[in-house]
């Protein structure tokens, strides 16, 4: 059975200047999945999760996010797609203004719809799920440690109960035991809250722990998206450079069960190519 597409890019042309990023690149993510995007530097990853985000806008291309055009002239795309998705940015991007709990409750205030008071029980809560105690709740960002400012952000992105979550870099910056501890909770939100995920990351440890598919950017396009196993084994030099090394064998022998079962359901064509064609192949609905 197909599954269903929460991301949809067609034919994405990404230009500054005389400067080409991305040139008919194509790709889909499945509901349920964590889909990671890796690429060198220079190559556009950021940029693009900027344009899924609906913050920039592409030179040519389409993009959809549940079905909808989010660069056509409509607003509301942009307000539907904020309501239903999350960001995690790399460094926290906490509010240096706000206390922790004033952090997290902000884009449930911004709704303008909820209490006060059940802004505040919902803000506890997800702080909870993100493994943050009370005692920390009214502590200011500049109290925090790298990894505590890490879960409130994540305690921030998934506030409104997100479908999509959009991860930077999420352990950059962390010492092992943080990285791992949050690549756990990571992997535990996912599958209790049923998200979707996209990340961004350059580190093997967590690109194989939690990915269930990967898209390696080179050439200004994807050229390959499929497991971590399969892309590992793609005839490219950049990706043999990437993960051919030490850390790239260690973090494979390090792989978890499937991070979700709903890796299993992905239409097996869709996961069974390792090189898209030079032309650059759409996938469809």
């Amino acid at each position: 059975m197909q599954q269903e597409a929460i991301i949809e890019i067609e034919h994405l042309r990404s230009q500054f200047g005389r400067t080409v990023i991305h040139d008919d690149l194509n790709l889909n993510v499945y509901r349920g999945e964590i889909f990671s995007i890796v690429g060198g530097s220079g190559s556009g990853k950021t940029v693009l999760m900027r344009q899924m985000l609906g913050l920039e806008v592409p030179k040519q291309g389409i993009i959809r996010v549940f079905g909808d055009n989010i660069h056509e002239p409509k607003e509301h795309h942009l307000e539907h797609l904020r309501r239903r998705s999350g960001m995690l940015f790399q460094h926290g991007a906490l509010y240096s203004a706000l206390n922790v709990i004033e952090n997290v409750m902000q884009p449930l205030r911004e709704l303008g719809t909820l209490s006060d008071s059940l802004i505040e029980d919902i803000a506890y809560l997800k702080l909870h799920m993100s493994g943050i105690s009370f005692e920390h709740a009214k502590k200011m960002p500049s109290d925090l440690s790298g990894g505590m400012i890490k879960r409130i952000a994540l305690a921030r992105a998934i506030a409104l109960d997100p479908e999509l979550l959009f991860l930077d870099e999420p352990t950059a910056g962390l010492d092992p035991d943080s990285s791992d501890g949050f690549v756990d909770l990571i992997r535990a939100l996912h599958e209790e809250l049923h998200l979707t995920v996209v990340m961004v990351t350059h580190d093997l440890d967590t690109l194989f722990a939690l990915s269930s598919r990967i898209g390696v950017i080179a050439d200004k396009k994807f050229i390959a998206i499929n497991t971590p196993e399969e892309v590992a084994k793609v005839k490219h030099p950049f990706i043999e450079t990437y993960f051919g090394g030490g850390r790239g064998v260690r973090a494979m022998g390090a792989l978890p069960p499937r991070v979700s079962q709903n890796l299993n359901e992905i239409n097996a064509t869709t996961i069974s190519s390792n090189i898209l064609s030079a032309q650059g192949e759409t996938h469809g609905k």
